[in-house]
């Protein structure tokens, strides 16, 4: 039987970016998948809140895997937290924030289906929180690069 040069491998994009204080990890990209998922985790440490706006995707469902600690995700006004072994799917066009209101880091586990957000994403992110030696990141270039890879920032945050 003939196989093309596809492998199956562990990991095929571990790639660790820190943006801010949130650790992502990234382990499959869309690129390893033919676009059907991207799949990361995520550390976010205890009392951090998203410095990003709340936002939305129109070309994605993002699904949240609680690993480690407690984490509050705002879904269209209704917090829901997610802890170790619960597992919460935010679909398309819902309005949605993080944050870590606990006294211990939380790890999680993400999957985008299909893979439009990537490493890309995060690194470019990262350099924009970098920036930012003195205060909150610049908001226009997050919103920006938000804009530019499908995510839709929201102008108010929702309800908590």
């Amino acid at each position: 039987m003939a196989t093309d040069s596809v492998s199956a491998r562990l990991n095929p994009s571990d790639e660790t970016i820190q943006a801010g204080q949130i650790t992502i990890r990234f382990l499959v990209t869309g690129k390893d998948s033919n676009g059907s998922v991207a799949v990361f985790e995520f550390t976010v440490p205890a009392g951090e809140r998203l410095m990003a706006p709340a936002h939305s995707h129109d070309h994605y469902e993002e699904t949240i895997y609680g690993l480690d600690g407690v984490i509050t995700f705002t879904v269209d006004g209704m917090p829901i937290d997610i802890g170790p072994g619960q597992v919460l799917c935010i679909p398309r066009g819902a309005v949605h924030r993080f944050d870590n209101n606990g006294s211990v880091e939380v790890k999680g586990f993400c999957a985008v289906t299909p893979a439009h957000l990537g490493p890309e994403f995060f690194r470019e992110a990262a350099a924009i929180y970098a920036a930012a030696v003195t205060g909150p990141p610049d908001r226009d270039k997050l919103m920006n690069l938000m804009r530019r890879n499908g995510i839709t920032p929201s102008l108010q945050p929702p309800a908590a």
